[in-house]
């Protein structure tokens, strides 16, 4: 963790942009008090596993077989 001026971030920003994406954490300070903190920001996008529910439920024979006409006529509203 860097201590950085605002003096110094308004100078060069994308300098110190660079240095919080490389993973640094970097606390802004103003007349020698701490009024912020940069930091980079945690990758929400993990991707799940292959087989999460696996064994959970079963797909049926007839999962892709047409449907009844009077369950087709409620879909459509007739």
């Amino acid at each position: 963790m860097s201590n950085v001026t605002v003096d110094e971030i308004q100078r060069d920003p994308l300098k110190y942009l660079q240095r919080v994406e490389a993973g640094e954490v970097l606390v802004i300070i103003r007349s020698n008090k701490p009024i912020a903190e940069l930091r980079p920001i945690a990758s929400s996008k993990q991707l799940r596993p292959f087989g999460l529910c696996a064994g959970e439920f079963t797909v049926p024979d007839d999962f892709d077989a047409p449907l009844p006409e009077d369950l087709l006529s409620a879909f459509e509203g007739k």
